[in-house]
């Protein structure tokens, strides 16, 4: 008999480490979610981040490429000011 209360013994304290082994792992897996979930929301904040800067990038380039050099400035001038007479134009007549 006391072989087969060895064998139970060992048995239990096999299933007791597998059983502590697990709870090791699943919160080590809880952790890795969240690390997980930490990263991806500051990926998220880079790629807005990055879309941001984009964004006033191409302003600036489109701002550059209007203004253009200081021999065109008074043209670029006489463009804007027509833009504006034509955007005053249409708002009168949406007013009336």
């Amino acid at each position: 008999m006391s072989h087969i209360e060895d064998i139970v013994d060992s048995l239990e304290n096999k299933i007791s480490k597998i059983l502590h082994k697990l709870e090791v792992l699943k919160q080590s897996n809880l952790k890795l979610k969240e690390e997980l979930e930490v990263s991806r929301q500051h990926l998220q904040n880079q790629k807005m981040e990055t879309s941001t800067w984009e964004e006033k990038y191409e302003a600036l380039k489109i701002a550059s490429s209007i203004l253009g050099s200081d021999e065109s400035k008074r043209e670029t001038k006489l463009k804007i000011n027509a833009l504006i007479r034509d955007i005053d134009h249409c708002i009168s007549q949406l007013a009336d």
